[in-house]
């Protein structure tokens, strides 16, 4: 070969290349041929066998699916359209075609809206779901939605034999659920408490309720610490009713919230133990004793008025009757509590002659007793034959029956006759008083006029009768006086409107020296009174007395200025006079005879006395002008006591008198101006000695109470006259002549002054021929500091 192609030139080399290189291909693609055909018949043959296999599913698929009712909706096809293939049959009645998509035309509003839901959900994130619901013929219906293969589908399929059974079940748990749900939560929103228990008795559950009657935040709170509402007397009564399988009723007072309440208690045994409710009726029964209490205060009422009250039930028996009306018919309570009926009484009346003589009585009776069948009240006037005058008067009850009120008005037609009378007597009057009196209208004309107005303004009856209006009136007066500012008040006064209408009045002196006061009063009819009263003697009179009171305070003033100056001008040389007397009857000028030792002690005595007058002069003179003052400290009791009655020893011995002093131990002190304790208690024993007669007794007695301490001073002279007891601390007031010794009236004077600027009291208790107390009180509560502190 090689030889054959080395003979060959170069263009023949190339042609047999060329032949080879395609025999080559002819050859390779025979070859692939032939692989690709027999590939492409095992292919075949495959997808032959599988073909008869979906062929073979395909039949089963749709045996099994008409082998029950059911429609089967697939989603997501070329075509984007549902395909619907089956059917449920007639018993459900499902709409055909894709109005079974519909499901509002075939489902309840409620699960026609679950089943869109679910196959949104389902369509959207190939959430499978499953619902059994029921359509509006009452059929049971199982809906299942599933992703298949890219596609969705939905199949709905009648609901039988124990799957209509369990659905069924389950609609009842739902219903049962559901209404458990809202029982609970009505148990939660009630407002009463609530609560269930075990078969041990302990708390199982308790609604907020609960929780808030036995102060705890919630009732979880409560069950675990076991809280209670009741007390245990009243929870062993319920364990033993329930024990027993009844239900326990009860009204049981409880403690909420520190306030005591009454609730109605309901207990009832359950399989699994007790259920209780508490109803808080203590409104209730606030409302009830009050209606009780308002029922008998009625009743109190009615019986405690003057008007015969008589309630009858609707079938005529008396079921309530008052004092007055057993009085006014004189009926006796044996007869009234046995509930006689009104026909009865109106017999058992007649039969007595208490009723009105009627010449058909029976007719009489129906028709009065025919307002148990009317609407409206009914008056009746009945004239007994004993002359009473009754006005009678039939109710209608609301509930049934009559309420019959029984008035005697023979005392009131009385009083209207001589109410008459009274007028006429009146008019009789107002024409004979001497002031002048008008009465205008709310309209302002005059109504009413007396001829005393006539005369005093000079006025014409005949004008006046016309009823002329006020200013007209006023007009005709202003002629004897014409001044406009009284007139005008009054005529204000006359006009003004109700709510404005005060009284008024004005001085008017008229040219002819009289003096006439008026003075306007309004009526409650609306009209207004003008009375004109002739004052010119009063007047005069009241002139007379005003210049005499003012003579009489000069007067009073100059004895003032007289007793400061003579207290003042006198006490200097008294003093000194004492002095000089007691000198000489100490012996420093030189001996005395007993006859001159004897008369220098009277000076000596009648100077002191003196003295002591000018000193309570002046101190009443700085107690008038607000100048004393207290030296407040601490006062023994026992102690002022003794000193006061050692000022006045010389004057017991000399009356014969005794003088007892009592105090109980321990009395203590107070704080006061000693001095001035001393003097009071000085210058009551003096008083006391002063009118006790010889061989008596004088008692000085003190007493401490809780706010004050009391002197009690008592003689057993012959007593004050009872006008006098008011006079008897007046300055100068020198009390009875049957005094031993008589002083100027200034020592009860000066005790009620100085125990009044310590801040307390003083009382005077005196009988005739018994003798007489006088009994001052200090206060202990700081008085006396803060009087002085002012």
């Amino acid at each position: 070969m090689t030889d054959a192609l080395g003979t060959l030139g170069h263009p023949e080399v190339g042609s047999v290349a060329v032949s080879l290189g395609l025999l080559a291909v002819t050859l390779a693609t025979g070859f692939v041929l032939a692989h690709l055909r027999s590939r492409a018949a095992r292919t075949e043959t495959a997808l032959r066998a599988e073909l008869g296999d979906m062929r073979q599913r395909l039949a089963r698929a749709e045996t099994l699916l008409s082998a029950e009712p059911q429609v089967i909706v697939t989603f997501g096809g070329a075509r984007d359209e549902p395909e619907i293939e089956g059917d449920l049959g007639a018993e459900v009645a499902l709409p055909p075609g894709r109005r079974v998509l519909a499901f509002g035309l075939w489902l309840q509003p409620q699960p026609a809206a679950a089943v869109e839901k679910a196959l949104d959900r389902l369509r959207s994130r190939g959430q499978a779901f499953t619902l059994t619901v029921a359509t509006k013929t009452g059929r049971h219906v199982e809906i299942e939605g599933r992703p298949v293969g890219g596609r969705t589908l939905l199949r709905l399929r009648d609901v039988t034999g124990d799957r209509l059974t369990l659905a069924e079940m389950k609609e009842e748990r739902a219903r049962l659920v559901a209404a458990l749900e809202q029982f609970r939560l009505l148990m939660q929103a009630l407002p009463h408490p609530a609560w269930l228990r075990g078969a041990s008795g302990r708390l199982a559950w308790v609604n907020p309720a609960f929780a808030t009657a036995v102060e705890v935040a919630d009732g979880i709170a409560a069950t675990e610490g076991s809280l209670e509402l009741l007390d245990p007397d009243r929870r062993a009564e319920m364990r033993a009713s329930a024990s027993a399988g009844e239900v326990f009723r009860r009204r049981l007072p409880a403690i909420v919230a520190g306030q005591r309440r009454v609730f109605e208690v309901v207990e009832a045994p359950t399989p699994s133990g007790t259920a209780g409710l508490a109803i808080d009726i203590s409104e209730l029964e606030e409302t009830r004793v009050e209606l009780r209490r308002r029922t008998e205060a009625h009743r109190r009422t009615l019986d405690e008025l003057t008007t015969a009250v008589a309630i009858f039930r609707a079938d005529g028996v008396l079921v309530f009757y008052n004092h007055a009306y057993q009085q006014l018919w004189s009926l006796e309570p044996a007869f009234l509590e046995q509930e006689p009926t009104e026909a009865a009484i109106l017999d058992r009346l007649r039969a007595r002659r208490l009723l009105p003589e009627q010449a058909d009585f029976r007719t009489w009776k129906e028709q009065f007793l025919d307002a148990y069948r009317a609407i409206e009240a009914r008056e009746h006037w009945w004239h007994l034959p004993d002359g009473r005058t009754l006005r009678v008067v039939q109710s209608p009850n609301p509930e049934g029956g009559v309420t019959c009120l029984f008035d005697d008005v023979s005392e009131r037609l009385d009083l209207e006759s001589r109410y008459n009378a009274l007028i006429r007597v009146q008019t009789e009057t107002l024409d004979h008083l001497r002031e002048g009196v008008a009465v205008f209208g709310s309209d302002g004309r005059l109504r009413l006029f007396n001829p005393a107005l006539v005369r005093m303004w000079k006025l014409a009856p005949d004008e006046l009768a016309l009823r002329p209006h006020v200013e007209r009136v006023f007009a005709l007066c202003r002629v004897l006086h014409d001044h406009d500012q009284p007139w005008t008040a009054l005529k204000q006064a006359v006009t003004a409107l109700p709510e404005g209408r005060t009284p008024a009045g004005a001085r008017m002196e008229r040219p002819d020296g009289s003096v006439v006061d008026a003075a306007t009063v309004p009526l409650p009819d609306g009209a207004t009174l003008v009375a004109f009263s002739d004052v010119t003697a009063s007047v005069a009179m009241e002139r007379a007395l005003t210049e005499r009171n003012e003579a009489l305070e000069a007067a009073a003033r100059l004895k003032d200025a007289f007793v400061k100056h003579v207290s003042y001008e006198l006490r200097s040389p008294l003093t000194t006079i004492i002095g000089f007397t007691q000198l000489l009857g100490e012996g420093a000028t030189g001996p005395l005879n007993e006859k001159q030792r004897e008369y220098v002690g009277y000076v000596v005595a009648s100077s002191a006395a003196l003295l002591a007058i000018i000193n309570d002069i002046l101190d009443l003179t700085t107690i008038d002008a607000g100048a004393m003052e207290l030296d407040l400290g601490e006062v023994d009791v026992r102690g002022a006591m003794e000193a006061a009655a050692e000022g006045v020893r010389d004057r017991l011995a000399e009356a014969d008198l005794r003088l007892v002093v009592k105090s109980p131990p321990g009395i203590g002190s107070f704080v006061a101006d000693e001095k001035r304790v001393r003097q009071v208690l000085f210058n009551l024993l003096a008083n006391a000695v002063a009118f006790s007669p010889a061989g008596g007794t004088v008692t000085l007695a003190a007493e401490r109470r809780p706010d004050a301490v009391t002197f009690r001073v008592s003689d057993q002279g012959p007593g004050i006259q009872p006008d006098m007891l008011a006079r008897v601390f007046d300055r100068f007031e020198t009390g009875s002549p049957a005094a031993r010794r008589r002083g100027v009236g200034l020592g009860l004077s000066i005790v009620r002054s100085f125990v009044e600027l310590h801040g307390g009291t003083v009382d005077i208790a005196s009988e005739l021929d018994a003798g007489t107390t006088v009994t001052v009180a200090f206060p202990l509560n700081g008085s006396a500091a803060r009087i002085a502190a002012e």
